[in-house]
């Protein structure tokens, strides 16, 4: 997997591609980390590339999700792909994060 990592304005874009599971998700667990570390409060992770997620996977985005809620910040799912939405849907996240066909319109949702 690759982890792409964009900032437009102040918002961090995060792009992951290929497999999203136990291998990969330390990687963009420490990435993601260290953004939030640095004072990034609104985040878009952008799944337009991402084949699959795995529960590891869904744990770090819950964790991203927790960390801005305290400090009031705002996350944002983008172009998620039929098989990866399913498992967002199947472990209820699709309630707990905004949701947009693409990152343009994720960008909005979290301005």
């Amino acid at each position: 997997m690759t982890i792409h990592l964009e900032h437009r304005d102040s918002v961090a874009i995060f792009r992951p591609t290929g497999r999203l599971d136990s291998a990969s998700s330390p990687e963009l667990e420490r990435m993601l980390t260290a953004e939030l570390d640095a004072g990034t409060s609104r985040l878009v992770f952008d799944f337009a590339d991402l084949d699959y997620i795995s529960s590891a996977g869904l744990r770090v985005v819950l964790l991203a999700g927790k960390k801005l809620r305290t400090c009031q910040g705002k996350l944002a799912l983008a172009g998620l792909r039929e098989n990866v939405r399913e498992v967002f849907s199947m472990s209820g996240f699709l309630a707990l994060f905004a949701v947009a066909p693409n990152l343009e319109e994720a960008l909005k949702s979290v301005a």
